[in-house]
């Protein structure tokens, strides 16, 4: 490859939305794609996974993991599906638990399209899933492990390197540099007081930065008295009028943190002593990898305390886990089950049956993505749809933040304030778009560097030279105008004061000409560019 081959960087996904995290980097003749996540939530969003993926995906050359959740390597299966069929980089404890995720979720999705055939509730004839088990089994010999700190070589003078994020088992920040320039993805940050996991590590600088916002406008509350006192009141208050607790929790990383807690407040006397069942195939599975991976768990902790709680029962196979949703376990107890907003997985089953009894309470366990099953549940839905059929909503419905373990916004930019060089440039993604656009106006004033919120499709060319311009223009006396090639998000033109620049990246408003073609932007605006040849 030449060393003068230009880099470009597409935003497929997270771009002002918290899911769907995929991120083109085009470098000569190499096609990279950072992350490989499913879109959930809104249905805007959700059928983005239906759409023909913007490049054909045989000419992708390498996929990148950050870790194993579905909004990050669900996708996979269908890019499989549709041709690709080159390496996918990761970490081990990725590799493990994305088999593990990647299974259950061919599995979910060739049940609910047969379930939605049988009930006659999908709009589609006949009901397809996105991807079967079948494709899954094709994808899973793709991965390949990577050691944290380790540079692989993927070929072209392109190297990348994994830095442990603190997120989930196996999540990892990953830099990939090129002769020209160095980008770094963050992936999902860890908390600093992960409650099972070691805390994130500092990777080295890179001139581009791609950073999550999934809470880039809040903190995580501390605890006013005793930690999760909020979770235990309800679990007493729910026992003694004969109900039974509903924890919907992701089966990777939250259900062990969910364990732990209940854990220590039965040993400390703050929960009655009532069964606890965890009801998720894919959540027992992946305690056996935590089992395995000591490296990655926190020094002070051993699995072994509260995975053998007194009356904790894993429910494995169908037959128990339709018994215990039919109600046949009458007397009071907990449940955790997943998914952890609700969109599908045996917790569906559970709230079917729990929502309608007053008796019943449903505590939610983490980030609720809009237009989640969860999210209407915060929002104080009085029914949810399950199944085809609306299900009313009496039961009591809590918010435990406790539980959260995504950095928040002290956190990071504490991270990006710990990089060294600092960045020329940051990508706000993954998050809400109040939340990114809160977070970069932060970075910026806090850090001096140009923070950009980037929309979907956006294509921005990366330069080993950048040169920036800010111009403070009351609206309307200067205008930037951007021609928009037809076709697929590429390279922008554009005529700055006389000069002639290409790669403009511009942050703030855009408004469209009558004709479509032309953008112009008003107001205050920062812009990087790099000069063309005269």
């Amino acid at each position: 490859m030449p060393a003068a081959a230009s880099a470009t960087l597409t935003f497929l996904g997270a771009a002002r939305t918290v899911t769907g995290s995929r991120y083109l980097l085009t470098v000569g003749e190499r096609r990279i794609l950072v992350d490989a996540g499913l879109f959930q939530g809104e249905k805007e969003w959700r059928l983005r996974n239906w759409e023909d993926f913007p490049v054909p995906p045989h000419t992708l050359t390498d996929i990148v993991l950050t870790h194993a959740h579905m909004d990050h390597c669900g996708y996979l299966p269908a890019l499989v599906k549709q041709g690709y069929d080159g390496p996918v980089w990761c970490t081990q404890g990725t590799l493990e638990l994305a088999a593990i995720v990647l299974r259950d979720a061919g599995f979910l999705a060739e049940r609910e399209a047969q379930d939605a055939a049988a009930g006659g509730w999908s709009r589609h004839d006949p009901p397809l899933p996105i991807y079967t088990p079948a494709d899954v089994e094709r994808a899973l010999p793709l991965l390949t492990a990577v050691e944290y700190d380790a540079d692989a070589d993927l070929g072209d003078e392109v190297s990348l390197r994994f830095t442990r994020a603190g997120h989930i088992l196996g999540s990892a920040s990953v830099t990939l540099s090129t002769p020209t320039t160095s980008v770094l993805f963050s992936g999902d940050l860890g908390r600093h007081d992960h409650p099972v996991l070691r805390p994130c590590d500092t990777p080295a600088g890179a001139t581009y930065v791609v950073v999550e916002s999934t809470y880039g406008d809040r903190e995580h509350p501390e605890p006013v008295n005793l930690p999760h006192e909020g979770l235990a009141d309800v679990v007493r208050r729910t026992v003694s009028r004969g109900g039974s607790v509903l924890l919907p929790a992701f089966a990777i990383d939250r259900t062990e943190v969910v364990l732990r807690v209940l854990s220590g407040m039965r040993q400390d006397g703050r929960i009655p002593d009532v069964p606890i069942y965890v009801n998720s195939p894919m959540a027992t599975a992946a305690l056996s990898v935590y089992r395995r991976a000591s490296k990655e768990l926190r020094p002070d902790l051993d699995l072994e305390d509260f995975v053998k709680l007194p009356g904790l029962v894993e429910v494995r196979s169908a037959e128990d886990s339709m018994a215990l949703t039919r109600g046949r376990h009458r007397d009071p107890h907990i449940v955790i089950s997943s998914s952890g907003m609700a969109t599908g997985g045996r917790v569906l089953h559970h709230l079917e049956r729990m929502l309608p009894d007053p008796r019943n309470a449903v505590v939610l366990t983490g980030y609720q993505g809009a237009g989640t099953r969860g999210r209407a549940l915060v929002e104080g839905a009085k029914q949810l749809k399950i199944y085809g059929q609306y299900v009313p909503v009496h039961a009591e419905i809590a918010v435990d933040a406790e539980f959260s373990v995504h950095a928040d916004a002290s956190d990071l930019l504490d991270w990006v304030r710990a990089l060294t060089p600092a960045p020329a440039t940051i990508f706000v993604t993954h998050g809400e778009e109040s939340a990114s656009r809160t977070l970069a106006e932060r970075l910026h004033a806090e850090l001096g560097v140009p923070a950009v919120v980037p929309s979907y499709g956006e294509r921005v060319v990366l330069s080993a030279t950048l040169a920036s311009a800010a111009v403070d223009a009351p609206s309307p006396s200067i205008a930037v105008q951007v021609q928009v090639p037809a076709g697929p998000p590429g390279p922008t033109r554009a005529d700055l004061g006389g000069i002639p620049v290409s790669g403009a990246q511009v942050t703030g408003e855009l408004t469209a000409r009558p004709d479509g073609t032309d953008l112009v932007l008003e107001g205050t605006v920062t812009i990087r560019i790099r000069r063309t040849p005269a």
